[in-house]
């Protein structure tokens, strides 16, 4: 009872966003002359959360749910990196390039080699950590040595990474059939494409178990050692932790390291996993998105399992939502927005909560 009245205060700002939000959303929904109800159960439809009227060869509710998590799984990734750098008060908003540049390495180094299963699948892993962690680590290099914004240079090297990629991929990697990078093999690839199972095909995400263990891994990093101490310290006030002898040029260079880690993570995930090509020129919305996932779930490591799992329901059952019940696919864009706004207004209502039950007294 007492860890309930523990976490309780950080999960009911989380919960009153998405309630809101969801409200928000059904008034939007009935305005566009559509049931919300019927609406909100159809995304559940596309993610595998409810069953289906009827479903084509070799799917059912359960291919539909293994999409579902194939799908979220860069997202918890992309969400982690963005907290364990907010932990230390940088704003990693390059996530989305770090994930590229991870993605594109990793295919060139790995996914277009005749590598077996055994080896490539681990080196995909492995290469998406250092590549990953060596663009983060250039950004809080540049932060603590130049004092240069991260936002600023995280941003930039978005774009450096989206175009000299395309570049390379339109030069020497292009299918000429779908003007997107060569497919990598199935050796490389982290999820298991088609496997039958009984009578079903279904997509198996490997890098699901990966993310799960990430989350325990970052959960503890930042909450039971000395250096999540330290980043937290960094965080709160970079003044009063160089008074206390921390280092902080160090601190912030190594949050920045492995907020890019775990973004490398989510991109061989995404590229190597999810849809195993790249589109030249195109920054997916994953790393953009998982700032409204990393604020929603609080920042905590297991609060992002839930938020993610919430974002990415909106986003991949929209297109079912369209089909079934008629609401177009924005809608879901906006749920998201007003989901965003709600958290980061989340001190504003906590305020105003304290303030109500001051007044209660």
């Amino acid at each position: 009872m007492k860890e309930i009245k523990k976490i309780w205060p950080s999960v009911k700002i989380p919960l009153f966003a998405i309630l809101c939000s969801l409200l928000a959303g059904g008034v939007i929904i009935a305005l566009t002359g559509s049931n919300p109800f019927r609406a909100y159960y159809s995304l559940l439809q596309g993610c595998g959360l409810a069953p289906k009227s009827s479903y084509a060869g070799y799917k059912s509710m359960l291919t539909d749910f293994f999409s579902y998590v194939n799908y979220f799984t860069p997202m918890i990734f992309a969400a982690l990196a963005v907290a364990v750098a907010l932990r230390a008060g940088l704003f990693n908003i390059g996530v989305s390039g770090q994930m590229l540049a991870a993605g594109f390495t990793a295919s060139v180094l790995v996914g277009y080699s005749g590598l077996g299963a055994v080896l490539a699948k681990p080196l995909v892993l492995l290469v998406g950590v250092v590549v990953g962690g060596l663009a983060g680590a250039l950004i809080g290099f540049l932060k603590y040595r130049f004092n240069i914004n991260e936002v600023v240079s995280s941003i930039m090297l978005n774009y450096i990474f989206q175009y000299v990629i395309s570049f390379f991929i339109n030069t020497y990697f292009v299918d000429p059939v779908s003007r997107q990078s060569r497919e990598v093999s199935d050796a490389s690839r982290l999820t298991l494409m088609d496997t039958p199972v009984g009578n079903l095909k279904m997509d198996i995400p490997l890098g699901v178990l990966i993310a799960l263990v990430a989350v325990f891994l970052v959960w503890f990093l930042l909450e039971k050692t000395k250096l999540g101490y330290e980043l937290k310290a960094v965080g709160c006030s970079r003044s009063a932790a160089k008074y206390a002898g921390i280092q902080v040029g160090k601190s912030m260079t190594l949050s920045m390291t492995i907020s890019g880690a775990l973004a490398g993570l989510a991109g061989v995930t995404y590229y190597l996993g999810y849809v195993g090509s790249i589109q030249p020129k195109v920054l997916i919305s994953t790393g953009f998105d998982a700032i409204a996932v990393s604020l929603l779930g609080n920042n905590h490591p297991v609060g992002i399992i839930f938020s993610t799992m919430l974002i990415t329901l909106i986003g991949k059952g929209s297109t079912y939502m369209k089909s079934a019940s008629g609401v177009d696919t924005e809608i879901a864009s906006v749920i998201t927005g007003i989901i965003l706004l709600f958290s980061a207004c989340s001190a504003y209502i906590k305020w105003r909560m304290a303030r109500r039950k001051e007044g209660k007294k």
